[in-house]
């Protein structure tokens, strides 16, 4: 299945790749340079399409888990001070997504979204260590029943170019729901209590909506 989000530009790289495609054949090259750019367009074209595959995920609903908002690498494990919102120290996991990853971003837990703020800024690569506060980024945190509030963070890459999310103040948020996406390879960072105990490890690969990285 192909994400909305994908739809537009999908028709626009079709549109504009058999355009450059048709120009080209009107000069009248050789044969074996019409081919090469047949399939050069092609295989772009269909990087584009898997860019923005949204595949059915089944999500082990848990209140206890933390289930993987992203599919990735696990880069970052660590004891932090989070500044934004909590302003104390947490547990962040943090998960790269690579350009070959499906890019929807998913609720890790289940509860009432309490806070969402958009923040305009850098694009450093994803991995570098001040892009989680500098980057372009969206930060939500969502109130589960039982066990207090869990922060994640959208974050802008050297490539991408745009986040998308679709909750609010208020909203239902269902874990393993659909929360928003990320154009062109990022990352998320989750911040969870001092007490939850991590059950990924770096450079762990995660599916997001599945794999279960945390419990409280």
């Amino acid at each position: 299945m192909i994400h909305k989000e994908g739809y537009k530009l999908i028709l626009g790289f079709f549109l504009l790749l058999a355009l450059l495609n048709g120009i080209v054949m009107y000069f009248g090259p050789p044969m074996w340079l019409i081919v090469s750019l047949h399939i050069l367009s092609l295989g772009f074209w269909i990087l584009i399409i898997q860019f923005f595959r949204n595949p059915k995920r089944n999500t082990p609903k848990n209140p206890n888990h933390v289930i993987a908002p992203a599919d990735g690498k696990v880069v970052v494990i660590e004891e932090v001070e989070e500044p934004e919102y909590f302003k104390d120290k947490r547990k962040q996991v943090s998960i790269f997504m690579s350009p070959l990853n499906v890019h929807v971003n998913r609720f890790p837990v289940g509860g009432t979204v309490s806070y969402v703020k958009y923040h305009p800024g850098l694009y450093l690569v994803a991995w570098h260590p001040k892009s989680s506060t500098e980057n372009e980024r969206t930060t939500v945190v969502v109130k589960t029943d039982t066990h207090g509030e869990v922060l994640f963070r959208q974050i802008a890459g050297a490539v991408a170019r745009r986040i998308v999310y679709y909750c609010k103040n208020g909203d239902k948020a269902e874990q393993g729901g659909e929360m928003g996406f990320i154009k062109f390879g990022s990352r998320v960072d989750i911040f969870l209590p001092l007490t939850a105990k991590v059950k990924s490890n770096l450079n762990d690969v995660v599916k997001g909506g599945e794999t279960v990285i945390a419990e409280f």
